[in-house]
Parts: structure tokens; sequence; C-alpha cells
């Protein structure tokens, strides 16, 4: 299809005449003609009712102007992308989960700028399922997540990538006060205080799945506080107001000083992936992908040629 079609129409509608919309865009009336009936077999129906006297424009196209105009801003913009693309200087927009945020994007962002410095990144921060929203609503290029090891990669289609950056774990943990009571084998009272995580949320619905202790509200005898942000558990957990769920990227430089116990021997710990995945029609996010996937590789190679 000529995107020229697309803007004939625009000005058709704008102007209400095919003598005036011709004239506008500097062609005359016969090849304007013309470029409208290529449109129509291109779609394969009439968009004009043509009468001995006068022609009407069909109402299908009023009704879709908007998105018409849409399309054109979106053809423009993606031909500019293409035409001046620059990974050193592309701002790759990324919807992530709180946690990873914390846990593992900083390292990520420094790897990445180490081939291409002067990338910038605009992070939309949000919930798992918000976060898959934003990326499938093409408000993001790349989406930023922790999946269950055991769970199939997110069903996205032929047009989106997906690489892994490592993986991680959700493990109980307690500080303050609390850490005192944790015994020799790692367990605690079963009625210490916990801060648990909505049902309703994605780590919510692993340790709910998974019948984890102090994890969700049903598999707790005193819940003290509810919330969905890992930070915001470890901060709790590091006060003592209770036992909380995190990854152990969050947690592991608090476990080394003791500020952290970790209770995963007695209560077990549930593997994550760190998955990325990226919208395969953005070069930038394609190439930062490949960056961060090679990483991922090499790091797997060096562990499985390091001596035991």
């Amino acid at each position: 299809m000529d995107t020229q079609w697309l803007e004939d129409v625009l000005v058709l509608l704008e102007e209400g005449n095919m003598t005036r919309a011709a004239s506008r865009r500097n062609i005359t009336q016969p090849a304007f003609s013309r470029r409208i009936r290529g449109l129509e077999n291109w779609i394969g129906a009439p968009i004009l009712t043509r009468g001995t006297n006068r022609i009407d424009i069909h109402a299908a196209l009023s009704a879709n102007e908007d998105e018409i105009r849409a399309l054109i801003t979106r053809i423009r913009a993606l031909r500019g992308r293409i035409a001046n693309f620059d990974p050193e200087s592309t701002t790759v927009a990324i919807a992530a989960q709180h946690a990873p945020i914390f846990s593992t994007f900083p390292e990520m962002a420094l790897h990445a700028k180490q081939f291409y410095p002067s990338l910038k990144f605009r992070l939309r921060a949000g919930n798992h399922h918000d976060c898959v929203s934003l990326f499938l609503r093409g408000d993001t290029s790349m989406l930023l997540c922790y999946e269950t090891e055991s769970a199939e990669p997110l069903p996205f289609g032929e047009t989106v990538r997906r690489a892994t950056w490592g993986s991680d774990q959700l493990i109980p943990v307690v500080g303050g006060s609390l850490r005192y009571g944790v015994t020799s084998d790692a367990s605690v009272a079963s009625d210490t205080p916990a801060i648990v995580y909505p049902e309703d949320s994605y780590f919510g619905e692993v340790l709910g799945k998974a019948e984890r202790s102090f994890g969700t509200q049903r598999f707790t005898h005193n819940p003290v506080c509810e919330s969905a942000f890992s930070s915001g558990i470890k901060e709790m957990a590091l006060k003592g107001l209770g036992v909380g769920w995190i990854p152990f990227s969050m947690a592991h430089r608090e476990i080394e000083t003791g500020e952290l116990v970790s209770l995963a021997n007695k209560l077990g710990h549930e593997p994550l992936a760190i998955a990325l995945y990226a919208d395969a029609r953005e070069d930038a996010a394609v190439a930062l992908l490949n960056v961060w996937s090679a990483r991922h590789r090499s790091r797997g190679a060096l562990c499985a040629n390091t001596p035991a």
C-alpha cells in the first residue's frame, strides 16, 4: 500500500470535495481519483459513492479518521527511527516489575552502558500484570519481569523475542529483634509476625500455589502487614516487623552482614527466572536484548567451566 493514499483520504475528509482535495495535494483531479481508486482496490471495498452529479464519502472513513491519523503518525515515526537508528543515542522504554528494578536492573544498565555509553532508559514500574499490559499496548518496547522457572514463557507471538538475564529465588527472611528467635535449624515459631503479599499479586500467586508459610494471608498465623512491594517488605523485615519473602538478589548483602537471616533451609525457596522480552520490530530493543542475553550465556559458560 502507498502511504500517500492515507494522506489523500485525510485531505478528502477535511475538504469534502474531490476538486479542492486534489488542489491541496498539488495534482490533477483525474490523478487524485486514480489514487483513491488504488486505495479502494487495496481495501477491496469502495470508499466513495459515485453518483451522476455528486460523490459522497463513505461513513467508514469518517468513523476511522482518528485511527488513520494515528497510523500515519506511527508510520512516519517508524520511518524516522529506521533511517536515524543509533543505539548509542536512543531511549529504550522498559516495563519492569518493582522487584527487579531494585535487585537486577542497576547491574543490567551498567553492562549495557559498556556497549552503548549514551543509551538512555525510561522505566515504567508496575506489578506483573500491569507491566505485561504496558508492553502489549506498545507503551514500551521491552519487558523485564520475574517468572517462575516451572512456568511457560508468556505467549506473545512471533513479533516478540525472549531472553533471560539470569536466575534468582524468592526466600523468607527475618531481621531486627526477630532474628534472635531463629533456631539452629533456621526455623521460627509458627505465630511469628509476617509481612505477606496480596494473593492476587504475582509473588502472592507464586507463594500461594506452593503453600509457603508466611507468604500470604492463608498460610500465616499472624499477618501484620500486606504489601505487593518487595522493597518495602525488605525494609520492614530489616526493622523486625515480621518474616517476609523477597528475592535473594535483594537480600544477599544483608544476609552476609547478619542484618537478615534466611529461613530458606527450613521453609524452602521459590526459583525464579529473570526474563526479558523485546519487540522484534524495535531495533534498539533487539540490540539491547542481544547484549543482555549474551552476558547471561557467557556467565553460564563460565560457571560450567569453573573447577569444583
